[in-house]
């Protein structure tokens, strides 16, 4: 063990919160949807009655709940197995019908220009390839459809390595390499990762400004943005390069460019 695991090491602490326990609590399936209308005031709005896909769902609370509160018809898509199979589970034992609430691994053909909303929350740091994602849910919705992003931290705010579970020192990937995280988390997952898109669910180090620039590349025009920083000083999402290391979630409206 080298100088820099030592100290990273030593500054490591395992989350005493069981794996399987994490995104299960009562308090998460009670607020399900408080993200996203925390981060978007008129969501009952832009969601009420519409044909809605959430993209990238997880265990499918967040579907269970747009279904039930706001009458929506979702689709959740999840290409995680394990975490698709639990919101199967979850969904039927709110005996929500299937016309109404589904779940899947993948789109299918039909699917293509036929929903008023897509949601992403909190996995556009994780998709392995973002521009083909983004790619994939504008495909999805219709002529006036839009396209809600919300997601962090991004990969250079405090915890945007996602390691703070053992390690609570922010910008741990900035102040360590990829190979010295990697080998110190070893000793508190087991999942054998030497790299960061090898996690589970993986991470693509999704800055603000590789963000900005895959929209720019995209067929899609900002409609809403809305940028936080770490201690409530949102200034510094307009001070360049700082903001990269300060932005602590990034929220977005998008419609497709006619």
């Amino acid at each position: 063990m080298n100088i820099q695991e030592r100290i990273l090491l030593g500054l490591s602490k395992a989350s005493t919160i069981a794996d399987e326990d994490l995104g299960d609590s009562e308090s998460t399936r009670n607020n399900a949807l408080s993200l996203l209308e925390n981060e978007y005031p008129n969501l009952g709005q832009l969601v009420s009655g519409k044909r809605v896909i959430d993209f990238g769902c997880g265990t499918g609370y967040q579907s269970i709940k747009l279904s039930q509160k706001y009458n929506c018809s979702v689709v959740g898509v999840e290409s995680n197995q394990r975490t698709l199979g639990k919101a199967i589970e979850h969904a039927k034992s709110y005996k929500i019908p299937q016309s109404t609430l589904s779940f899947m691994d993948k789109i299918s053909d039909s699917m293509l220009n036929n929903f008023d909303i897509v949601i992403s929350q909190n996995s556009f740091e994780h998709f392995r390839d973002p521009l083909m994602a983004i790619n994939e849910m504008q495909s999805l919705l219709n002529e006036s459809g839009k396209l809600l992003i919300t997601f962090g931290p991004p990969w250079l705010a405090p915890y945007g390595s996602h390691m703070h579970f053992f390690c609570k020192v922010p910008w741990v990937n900035v102040f360590f390499s990829q190979e010295t995280v990697m080998k110190v988390r070893r000793r508190f997952r087991s999942d054998g990762a030497t790299k960061y898109e090898d996690v589970e669910s993986g991470l693509n180090k999704m800055t603000v400004g590789k963000f900005e620039r895959i929209i720019m590349s995209s067929n899609l025009k900002i409609e809403f943005k809305r940028y936080k920083c770490i201690k409530g000083i949102n200034m510094l999402s307009n001070v360049p390069f700082l903001r990269e290391y300060f932005i602590n979630h990034v929220s977005v409206i998008l419609s497709r460019i006619t």
